[in-house]
């Protein structure tokens, strides 16, 4: 073999392998990690759960489908283009750059997220999603529900839904409540907040309730200070709800942080 074919085959290899780590190697990656996450009972910082078994058979069908492509001999996913001519073609730069830069920012996300422990989305990222408009979480159905009296299972979800959106606030005057979240801050006293997933965390969006806590004697705790509130729905003269507390409670981030 002259050396020109040598340095040819080399350069074929090398670039081989690097498709082969874009596309398989990096799904394979996140597949791993999909099926880790679920294993260990962490995948719910990243999805509803009720989307667990579709992620867990995605997983296992990219996993599947690597082991395929791995039989095949290095390279072959090419040979079509190398028949046509293709591989002796001037290459674009700003293509060859684009996949470049591309391909290391997807390599260096996946082995972070590979490395790097779980964790659940930070107040400070609840504050900059909150945009100050009601909420539409539950919508007109926890309204109504919550017109019954029937509010025993509601979050922060709910009730944040029923404070922002409540036509007749005297109705819910003296509901109990006992709800958990983080503290952001408030006009008076501090929020209860908890961010609300419809699929994953991309669509995380906050769900806020004043807390009025005058009356337990404690200073508003630290924004991001987990706490369980037990209360009592009061409606003020202006119209507008809080929950009046009679006991904030410090505790850690529970194990599943959000609500759906």
């Amino acid at each position: 073999m002259s050396e020109h074919s040598a340095a040819a085959a080399r350069a074929h290899r090398r670039r081989a392998l690097v498709n082969r780590w874009l596309g398989v190697g990096l799904a394979s990656a996140l597949a791993v990690m999909t099926l880790t996450l679920a294993a260990t009972g962490r995948l719910g910082l990243y999805l509803n759960p009720d989307s667990t078994w579709f992620a867990v058979t995605m997983a296992v069908v990219v996993l599947v489908g690597a082991a395929l492509t791995f039989a095949l001999p290095l390279g072959a996913e090419d040979d079509e283009h190398a028949h046509e001519g293709h591989e002796h073609h001037r290459r674009n730069p700003f293509a060859v750059v684009a996949t470049a830069v591309g391909g290391v920012a997807a390599s260096v996300f996946v082995l972070v997220a590979l490395v790097a422990p779980p964790a659940s989305l930070s107040a400070e990222l609840a504050m900059s999603r909150d945009i100050d408009a009601p909420p539409l979480f539950a919508g007109a159905d926890a309204v109504a529900l919550a017109t019954t009296g029937d509010t025993a299972e509601f979050g922060i979800g709910e009730w944040s839904t029923v404070f922002a959106t409540a036509t007749n606030p005297d109705a819910y005057d003296g509901d109990p409540v006992t709800l958990t979240g983080f503290v952001t801050p408030g006009d008076d006293g501090f929020d209860l907040t908890r961010l609300i997933i419809t699929h994953c965390v991309i669509d995380a969006q906050p769900a806020s309730i004043p807390v009025d806590a005058a009356g337990t004697g404690r200073q508003s705790p630290t924004t991001g200070q987990w706490v369980t509130v037990t209360g009592t729905v009061r409606s003020s003269t202006d119209g507008s709800l809080a929950i009046v507390a009679d006991s904030v409670e410090l505790i850690d981030e529970p194990g599943d942080p959000y609500e759906y």
